[in-house]
């Protein structure tokens, strides 16, 4: 397990240095998901799969930019799936983007998850890493130095809601406006990473990228994006729902790149999610 920490934290370091040069604009390729592939998607994907490739114990990598899994070592027991650049819609535009990692055993469901691993690439390039508790570090010089473990209060005061407004359901929409009658302060920047790292920094708060209209299944792919940070939620104190009341880690998908409902939050938001759901 440690080899490929240290591998991901390698790829974190080169990626925050390449990405300061990057390859502009479109491919002409879509990934799985239907999603015009950037260059610099692809970029970043390659640099991860020749890094991760030099790990021994790992059997598989599977990438949001890739339509198969990539098998690697037959006797290894761990499978990494990534989201290369995510964010990267909004990279032209100098926000925060990042990077996200999940180890699995033996096979990708929650169940096997291992250790949840993100990047943000901001204005500090810094990496959280989850085995047990999440613990943040932040590059300096050539080092990633230790800086907090991180946990969740209660209840928090932001709301990042995802997906088009016109989109939602009544139900999702209710519940945005109840919470921003509390006073919450909306934060929603477009990159998944940057907006639940500050949720995880600032100790609390909601993430939604709903069921919708025109995405009823969700837009965030399971397996590389939402199994992760769940599982860094659950960690940090946190919780998920997917809208109907069930724990974002009891979900298993036979789809690589199977997408879902979700919503990340602390107690108090999850809590009233639950009950106006239900109402």
């Amino acid at each position: 397990m440690q080899e490929i920490i240290d591998c991901i934290k390698n790829v974190v370091k080169i990626i925050s240095k390449d990405i300061l040069t990057p390859e502009k604009g479109y491919s002409t390729n879509q990934n799985s998901s239907g999603d015009l592939q950037l260059k610099q998607d692809v970029r970043c994907d390659n640099l991860i799969t020749a890094e991760l490739s030099k790990c021994g114990n790992i059997k598989a990598i599977i990438s949001e930019e890739k339509d198969d899994p990539f098998f690697l070592y037959d006797n290894a027991k761990y499978i990494v799936a990534y989201d290369p650049l995510d964010g990267s819609s909004v990279f032209e535009a100098n926000f925060s983007v990042g990077s996200i990692f999940a180890i699995y055993e033996q096979t990708a469901e929650p169940k096997n998850l291992k250790c949840a691993i993100y990047s943000v690439y901001g204005a500090k390039t810094q990496i959280v890493i989850c085995e047990d508790l999440p613990k943040l570090y932040t590059l300096i010089d050539d080092d990633f130095v230790y800086e907090k473990d991180l946990k969740l209060d209660e209840k928090g005061k932001i709301n990042s809601p995802g997906g088009t407004y016109k989109n939602h359901t009544k139900k999702h929409s209710d519940f945005l406006k109840a919470l921003f009658d509390e006073g919450y302060r909306l934060r929603y920047s477009g990159a998944m990473v940057a907006d639940l790292h500050q949720i995880l920094i600032k100790g609390g708060g909601i993430f939604s990228y709903p069921a919708t209209n025109d995405a009823p299944n969700g837009k965030l792919r399971a397996l590389f994006e939402v199994f992760p940070f769940a599982y860094i939620f659950k960690n940090a104190g946190g919780y998920t729902d997917n809208g109907e009341g069930v724990d974002l880690l009891s979900l298993k998908f036979a789809q690589t790149h199977a997408t879902t409902p979700c919503y990340f939050g602390s107690k108090y938001e999850i809590d009233k999610l639950k009950t106006m759901m239900k109402d």
